[in-house]
């Protein structure tokens, strides 16, 4: 029987979190740098890469620093080879990274803030899995995690494009999960409800939408980075080597209340 208590264990493993210098990533970053990973920690940020592999060395964590920007697909080539020159693989890529430069009606997006919001959130994250994989079946294996969300289940006014894009992530995780699975490479996906980040600060900061969102979720609080942190670790280790092709949801309860 496998030991179970090294279920979440990830030594030795190599892992590349885009978006790892705040919020979700930063947590993912440092929960697997704790449970012996080696970490990049990739941004356009080098500077705020820097400082979560600072801390991530302060309790003897391994992890360096390297800025990429999702949009260009020769950063993310580099970004890869960058992995395998200073660790010698990817084991494990978390794409976390995305964005959102609109909010309102899709009838009154702009063309290019719509390409803006797929390229970032679906093209690059199929880009980033197909750079890895090859990666990933020289040792023999591997975990890709997409961060999705919870927009992407139900209509959402004002984020209809982000909605989609998310959405169409789901998609890709299945997809993915049926082509890569008898390379023993495992794709799996979290979708956060409100998580208290900088990227949803329009949402938890304003009194009204916060009270609205902490009554209706079912544990009657906004999630944190560190609760999808969790979910993240869970995905990328042996815990769930029988898992692949799902989209997690962790929102608190926030879609089965209604």
């Amino acid at each position: 029987m496998p030991n179970t208590t090294n279920f979440f264990r990830l030594d030795n493993k190599i892992a590349i979190i885009t978006g790892a210098s705040r919020g979700i990533g930063k947590s993912i970053a440092i929960a697997y740098a704790q449970h012996g990973a080696k970490v990049i920690v990739s941004s356009r940020k080098i500077d705020a890469c820097q400082e979560v592999v600072n801390h991530i060395r302060t309790f003897g964590g391994e992890a360096t620093a390297t800025a990429a920007n999702i949009s260009d697909k020769s950063s993310l080539e580099d970004l890869v080879r960058f992995s395998k020159d200073t660790y010698g693989g990817v084991d494990i890529l978390v794409c976390n990274a995305a964005s959102n430069p609109f909010y309102g009606q899709l009838k009154d997006i702009p063309d290019a803030a719509f390409e803006k919001i797929l390229n970032n959130n679906i093209l690059s994250n199929h880009w980033l899995s197909s750079l890895v994989t090859p990666h990933m079946e020289l040792r023999n294996g591997g975990s890709i995690l997409i961060v999705s969300s919870i927009a992407g289940l139900k209509g959402t006014p004002g984020l209809g494009a982000y909605a989609i894009s998310k959405a169409a992530d789901m998609q890709l995780i299945r997809n993915l999960a049926i082509e890569l699975g008898d390379k023993k490479i495992k794709v799996n996906g979290i979708a956060p409800g409100l998580i208290r980040t900088d990227f949803a600060k329009a949402l938890w900061e304003d009194s009204k939408t916060r009270a609205h969102y902490e009554e209706k979720t079912a544990l009657k609080r906004l999630g944190e980075p560190e609760d999808i942190a969790g979910v993240a670790l869970f995905l990328a280790s042996d815990a769930s080597a029988y898992i692949t092709g799902q989209t997690i949801v962790a929102d608190g309860g926030i879609t089965i209340a209604g």
